[in-house]
């Protein structure tokens, strides 16, 4: 049988490689610890096994995001939440360093934190920042624009958390993170990939202008485990809490079939340097 591609099962082939480290495992599920990424990863083809091993790890009430999940949980598990992603590869990005750009790291995580809270591109923790290199741009010592490294499969690297202070959008600062995160990534040999959501069409336009073309197209399906969580309260979903982030989407859906990550906005800009919105050019 023909191995599967390791952007497949992303966050699979993360946490049995470069990410393994990390893995907080139950049979063949591996999750992130809680303070590092919300992501919970099934093998290619979960069997009812799988899903005993996941109630396990997860407990009752949690949430399980799912990435390409065609099929259908066991009966007691509770579908709360569909979308439909596309997966973003480098074909020809520019990439290249930025003098303004500096390593977050420890010590910057409230600063992390802060910028997060304000813009919401998705879901960030304590220790996110584990997860590879993050980058930022300070303007009178504020952190005003990030970007870095989330999921790590074998080869490849996730540019996610891109996101801009709302006051400094529109300066082309998104962009910049984003070239010098993906030349990080070619240093080490490996190519950079992200996800956005599909209805994100602007932001899809913004990265194929940017270099990234299309690998495939994602389902994504959020469950809930059966049973009645501690204390009586469901897991909230890691998701649901995102808005217009000052860059294109990289979050997975919400309930309802919304995604997270944040919406296409103006802060990236076009290779010729004009402000993009909804990928076309602003002057």
């Amino acid at each position: 049988m023909t191995a599967r591609h390791p952007l497949d099962n992303p966050a699979f082939a993360s946490l049995l490689g470069p990410h393994a480290h990390l893995a907080v495992r139950q049979g063949d599920v591996l999750r992130y610890p809680e303070d590092v990424a919300p992501f919970i990863a099934l093998p290619d083809d979960p069997d009812a096994d799988t899903w005993r091993d996941a109630a396990t790890l997860l407990g009752p009430g949690a949430v399980l995001p799912l990435a390409g999940f065609d099929g259908e949980p066991p009966t007691g598990w509770e579908v709360i939440g569909h979308g439909a992603g596309v997966q973003l590869v480098d074909d020809g990005v520019a990439a290249a360093p930025d003098d303004e750009a500096v390593r977050l790291g420890p010590d910057d995580v409230g600063d992390i934190l802060a910028l997060i809270d304000r813009t919401r591109p998705g879901p960030f923790r304590s220790r996110t920042i584990e997860l590879g290199t993050y980058l930022g741009i300070r303007r009178g010592g504020v952190l005003v624009a990030m970007a870095g490294e989330r999921l790590h499969p074998p080869g490849w690297t996730e540019i996610s958390a891109v996101c801009t202070d709302e006051a400094h959008r529109g300066q082309g600062l998104a962009t910049r993170l984003v070239h010098a995160v993906a030349a990080i990534i070619r240093a080490r040999g490996e190519t950079p990939f992200l996800h956005a959501s599909a209805d994100n069409t602007g932001a899809i336009r913004l990265y194929e202008q940017l270099g990234f073309r299309l690998r495939r197209r994602v389902r994504f399906t959020v469950v809930r485990v059966p049973g009645e969580p501690t204390g009586g309260v469901p897991a909230p979903n890691p998701f649901a809490a995102v808005r217009d982030a000052g860059a294109p989407t990289t979050g997975i859906p919400t309930t309802g079939g919304a995604t997270t990550g944040g919406a296409a906005a103006p802060a990236p800009r076009s290779a010729s340097g004009a402000d993009v919105t909804s990928g076309d050019p602003a002057g």
